[in-house]
């Protein structure tokens, strides 16, 4: 897939003269609905004998806008890029979401990042805007916009266990650490990266070592609790059941942490950029009485998690 990135005002000599399918959004999460725009622009891709291209943004319009708090995302850019070159995307547009760019109207935006783009169809999803923040032009507003240069293609609503495909209630699955209804909404796991670090080592004395996860920054993390988990390392993925909590049962106030503890793994991985698959929620964050009784629990979890694993991973 090649990728280029578009800064406000693009230089034009960047973009092959050549017809391009062209689905649009900022697609975080890459979800069910984001993958029923993308497969629909696929086919038609296909059927004209184009490149599928896709356009999508750097970071949130939100960033700019300031309609909410920044976002913590389902997928950062470079695993967003990789999802969609796993769907089989020919070409990335990127476009940096700036102050500038957020200024154009409808009808430059289309000029310029649709027409310009040489779009001959355009797909988007049924929601999917553009425009200034207080000119919002939406998909039932397109084809006035297009004048006829293009075909418009708009996706209808996707439902998931009932309800809308979309990132809103993807990031409300993540924070309330419902990774199992997630993962359907996705697709597939919900995955996170980071970095092993040192931690204070009291999963050794317990017989459970873990790997103390330095999470990467803009990623959005499941909600407190114990999880069934796959962490790569490598290209290896490995299995075992992640916390994430604050270690209430050892003392109060104390800070976030990201715990992994593999199964029958014993290598040393300080350093090592890794990946996390969330597979399977096991319970919340508990105050034990002490350690005994939080080891008892642990092998409990343990067994959940190989057996969910067995099955399922």
């Amino acid at each position: 897939m090649k990728v280029i990135t578009l800064h406000h005002p693009y230089d034009v000599s960047t973009i092959a003269n050549e017809p391009v399918v062209l689905a649009m959004g900022f697609f975080d999460g890459v979800h069910a609905g984001h993958r029923a725009v993308i497969n629909r622009a696929k086919e038609e891709a296909r059927a004209r004998g184009v490149k599928l291209a896709v356009l999508t943004y750097d970071q949130h319009a939100s960033v700019v806008f300031k309609t909410q708090a920044p976002l913590t995302y389902l997928t950062t850019l470079p695993r967003k890029l990789e999802l969609l070159s796993e769907i089989g995307v020919d070409i990335a547009y990127v476009v940096n979401f700036t102050s500038a760019f957020a200024k154009l109207t409808p009808q430059a935006f289309v000029n310029q990042y649709m027409i310009g783009l040489h779009a001959v169809a355009v797909v988007a999803g049924f929601d999917h805007t553009y425009g200034p923040q207080n000119q919002h032009a939406t998909m039932q507003d397109l084809p006035a916009y297009a004048q006829d240069k293009f075909t418009v293609i708009e996706v209808p609503c996707v439902t998931v266990d009932g309800q809308e495909s979309a990132s809103t209630r993807a990031r409300e699955l993540v924070d309330a650490g419902q990774v199992d209804e997630l993962n359907r909404l996705l697709t597939q796991p919900y995955q996170t990266s980071g970095v092993v670090v040192h931690g204070e080592a009291r999963g050794r004395e317990m017989g459970y070592p873990t790997a103390n996860i330095e999470t990467t920054s803009g990623e959005r993390l499941p909600g407190v609790g114990v999880y069934a988990v796959e962490l790569a390392i490598g290209n290896e993925w490995y299995g075992g059941m992640a916390s994430i909590g604050y270690n209430v049962t050892f003392g109060d106030n104390r800070p976030k942490t990201v715990e992994i503890n593999l199964f029958d793994f014993s290598h040393e991985i300080y350093g090592e950029r890794v990946k996390v698959r969330w597979h399977h929620y096991i319970r919340g964050e508990e105050k034990f009485a002490g350690m005994a009784e939080l080891m008892t629990k642990l092998a409990e979890d343990e067994q959940i998690s190989r057996e969910f694993l067995n099955q399922n991973a």
